[in-house]
């Protein structure tokens, strides 16, 4: 086998390999090439090659979403690795493990006018687990280069361990494009048996005592990895007559008992209501919530105590912390269940029958409603065959998924953690290159459009499905608090078009229909899931002018 003859590069390859690191995403480049040409020619590695930086650092963020292990990242020097930040920064606040790997000058020639250089060591500082920012040194018996030896095991170990994005930067000098047959022999690392922090026994009991003592208990779940808890602790809580368990689209946590529509329940209730279903003890678990009303109601109506259940960072999201106890919420449930009482009250009764109400009412309004974002987004959810793996897009799509039930048997994912529309297209490409699941993704225009680099990518499965809702510009600004329709909206926030994906679908061998009316919609996703030559997209055409109109409507009708 050939390596590459700068040792710096060989050994950031082979330490790759010893971390266990497989996925490779490589953007072309020249001062990468040594990088390139030592993954390339390692049969160990799974290299996938995309050209837009932006991109690949959403490819590879979908393929660590759903592995939940490291995927590295490899891009030559200067702005190349800037236009990996958005999907670092989601990574970072997602806890999602990529591992960049940025070619550079050596250091005599940074801010000397060379070109395609710019500062690049600790540029990702405040969002980023680790930076490790090698030493210019090629000398195998160099105390220096032990050092790097060690940054990029530490990187790594970072990445791995705590879930997060690194970043290692790796100096080169021409020429680079050498090869030998000579491997440099690392000496393996020493390992330590990972022993898992025990749970804090301590905090859990003061928590048990402080959830028996309060009359109206809230779990609030975020976004969660799906099967993170056993069902045994789901039907454990979902008896409990004090307790109400409110999950989103994106919790992947299902159950009769439990509460998936947030902003159903919450929108039509007047202040009384809205003191009555505040808690006194509130616990979170998962990461971002993206329901505002939620985030509303408990920043207004404060319960006596908030406590996060994770191994990640707790954010004082209703400014009433507490505490945290930082450990899988599934050990923690393992643990805390057993130290509890249920208490006779009908706090989950009373809210599940209101729930009942508010779900009625939803389906008259359905019924009664002209063919728009709200009617669509009913029947394309109902439409995706059990078992698929959802992506779901930002800004209006994930805000209107909450609204309806959706199939249990699907798995969801969104990126929440920064809730940026500008990867979500590249993302579920990378999540569905890795996934055995059919990998189905729901968009909207904006979002769509403005990723559509995604498609450049020789990787997308024949299966994969992509769904965008076209309302010509940038719906959600019409529902946000604030609109008004004056001679700059359009140009300015709405970003009003008359765009249509079917060229890019011609373009990148895609499989194009389009609907714009309920009968061709219905017809269209009858065949749409099927097995085909190509991946599909499924452009629906909605109006404009309408959609904020029946939205607010809507959350005056189920009152």
């Amino acid at each position: 086998m050939k390596y590459t003859d700068k040792p710096l590069a060989q050994v950031v390859i082979s330490l790759c390999k010893e971390a266990q690191i497989q996925h490779i995403v490589i953007s072309p480049g020249s001062r990468n090439a040594p990088l390139t040409l030592g993954f390339v020619n390692d049969p160990f590695f799974k290299i996938y090659s995309i050209v837009d930086e932006r991109c690949a650092g959403f490819f590879a963020l979908g393929i660590a979403q759903q592995l939940q292990k490291p995927v590295a990242l490899v891009c030559t020097s200067g702005s190349a690795l800037l236009n990996y930040y958005p999907a670092i920064s989601e990574a970072y606040y997602s806890h999602v493990p990529l591992v960049v790997i940025s070619a550079d000058r050596p250091a005599d020639f940074i801010d000397i006018g060379d070109g395609q250089t710019i500062r690049q060591a600790n540029v990702y500082a405040t969002h980023i687990g680790f930076s490790a920012n090698l030493l210019d040194c090629e000398d195998v018996l160099d105390k220096q280069f032990s050092k790097n030896i060690s940054l990029i095991r530490e990187a790594m170990h970072n990445s791995s361990e705590k879930m997060l994005p690194v970043h290692i930067n790796v100096p080169l000098e021409e020429p680079l494009y050498g090869l030998t047959d000579k491997r440099i022999d690392i000496a393996p690392q020493k390992t330590k048996e990972f022993v898992p922090k025990p749970a804090a026994i301590s905090e859990i009991t003061l928590l048990a005592k402080l959830w028996n003592q309060s009359p109206k208990k809230m779990i609030l779940v975020g976004t969660l990895a799906p099967n993170s808890i056993d069902r045994k602790w789901i039907e454990k809580l979902a008896v409990d007559s004090s307790v109400i368990v409110l999950t989103e689209t994106i919790s992947n946590l299902h159950h009769p008992n439990f509460i998936n529509s947030i902003d159903k329940l919450i929108a039509p209730l007047n202040a009384e209501e809205l003191e009555k279903l505040k808690p006194d003890l509130l616990i979170t678990i998962g990461g971002m919530i993206v329901s505002k009303k939620i985030k509303a109601f408990l920043r207004t109506y404060k319960p006596k105590s908030h406590w996060h259940i994770g191994k990640h960072e707790a954010y004082d999201t209703y400014f009433c912390l507490k505490g945290q106890i930082k450990c899988n919420p599934n050990e923690f449930l393992k643990i805390f269940l057993d130290d509890i009482k249920s208490q006779p009250i009908e706090y989950q009764l009373s809210w599940l029958a209101i729930r009942e109400k508010h779900a009625r009412k939803h389906q008259t309004f359905l019924n009664q409603i002209p063919f728009s974002d709200f009617k669509v987004f009913d029947t394309i959810l109902a439409s995706i065959p059990d078992n698929c793996l959802l992506q779901l897009s930002n800004s209006s799509t994930i805000r209107y998924a909450q609204l309806f039930d959706v199939n249990p048997s699907l798995q969801v994912f969104c990126n929440r953690g920064t809730s940026g529309i500008d990867g979500s297209t590249s993302t579920s490409v990378g999540a569905a290159v890795v996934c055995d699941r059919q990998t189905v993704f729901v968009s909207g225009d904006l979002s769509f459009f403005y990723d559509s680099n995604a498609l450049w990518n020789n990787y997308i499965p024949k299966s994969f499905r992509i769904i965008v809702i076209n309302n010509q510009g940038g719906g959600i600004f019409r529902i946000l608090p604030g609109y008004e329709e004056t001679a700059n909206f359009k140009t300015y926030f709405e970003t009003s078009h008359n765009l249509t994906a079917k060229q890019l679908c011609e373009m990148y061998g895609f499989e194009y229909t389009k609907a714009d009316e309920m009968d061709n919609l219905n017809c269209e996703l009858h065949q749409f899931y099927e097995r085909s030559d190509k991946p599909k997209l499924l452009e629906i055409f909605t109006p404009r002018l309408i959609n904020d109109k029946i939205l607010k409507e809507y959350f005056n009708f189920i009152k």
